[in-house]
């Protein structure tokens, strides 16, 4: 007979109490990743860092993507390159690539089109390609060592709104553009939509919108088995659901947050009208109730405002300096 512990997530198996029983959160979790493309950062990170797909899915990838052979691959999942210091920004890398004897890639899926988010980009990428740079040169190696970097950034936007599909960055000299200066570093921008060579723009499109009939090529129709078959692992599913409840919490959080503080402004700009029509506010006053997001003493503020016969009473009685 089943016990209604049974039901606590054993898609594992571990329990070995009901094999191949589901729990309703991970059906759910399991269903739910069934509908993400290959562009997610999830999904892409889940079949690259797969134990039987990964490294034939991630070299099939770049292969598609600079038409070379490449060799065996390291590949490293969500590498996290911390600041040098507790204050200091790091980066997550969604895939991070180690080609033997090669190249280093970085491959970055975005959807995060915004205005902001697309000015920043070349300053992102910039930051990315030092954290990687510092990450790979041993103390007194000489600087002929560091490793070429490759940094591709997969997106379903334009991310500079000239109709490319590929957009190539190099360093270069500006007074002679002729001039070879060859540093090593690179960065792809490739968007889904486009027309470069077939095989590419069939990937890119394949990546935006993972479906079975736009896996046209054979090469597309074994990366979509790899796919499917990462999607329908329990352990990926599991972790998907995690992935998804967790960004729920923070939206919500974030979305809490965001209702506290609007509803402390409108307090704080309510208790400067009523002072208003009880004298003139001082700026130091004014700044102080302003920055308050503390909501149950704004209320207390706003109480005490409507008895005080003068701005200079409320100031005094709550010792607020002016």
């Amino acid at each position: 007979m089943l016990k209604s512990s049974h039901f606590n997530c054993i898609v594992h198996w571990k329990t070995g109490m009901v094999r191949g029983l589901l729990c309703f959160r991970c059906i759910v979790g399991t269903e739910g990743i069934l509908k993400v493309n290959l562009v997610d950062d999830f999904l892409v990170n889940s079949l690259t860092s797969h134990k039987i797909y990964g490294e034939s899915a991630a070299r099939y990838i770049l292969e598609c993507i600079f038409r070379r052979k490449i060799g065996k691959l390291q590949v490293v999942p969500q590498r996290f390159l911390c600041g040098e210091n507790t204050g200091d920004h790091g980066i997550r890398l969604d895939v991070y690539l180690d080609e033997e004897a090669g190249e280093l890639f970085d491959v970055e899926p975005d959807q995060n089109d915004s205005r902001a988010e697309k000015e920043s980009l070349p300053r992102r990428v910039r930051f990315y390609h030092a954290k990687i740079d510092a990450g790979n040169l041993a103390a007194g190696e000489d600087y002929g060592k560091l490793r070429n970097v490759v940094v591709i950034f997969i997106t379903t936007y334009d991310p500079f709104d000239r109709d490319r599909m590929v957009y190539t960055i190099r360093n270069c000299c500006v007074e002679e553009p002729d001039l070879p200066y060859e540093d090593g570093a690179e960065t792809l921008f490739l968007y889904t939509k486009g027309d470069p060579p077939r095989e590419l723009r069939e990937l890119l499109q394949y990546m935006e919108d993972s479906t079975e009939e736009n896996a046209r090529s054979e090469e597309l129709k074994t990366l979509h088995r790899m796919v499917t078959e990462v999607k329908r692992d329990g352990e990926v599913g599991f972790a998907y659901m995690k992935s998804f409840e967790r960004e729920q919490r923070v939206g919500e959080e974030a979305r809490l947050e965001g209702l506290t503080e609007g509803l402390s402004e409108g307090k704080a700009e309510a208790l400067l009208t009523v002072l208003g029509c009880k004298g003139e506010v001082p700026e130091a006053l004014r700044s102080k109730i302003l920055s308050e997001k503390d909501l149950n003493l704004l209320n207390d503020w706003f109480l005490r405002a409507i008895s005080c016969e003068s701005v200079e009473e409320f100031a005094t009685a709550l010792k607020i300096k002016e």
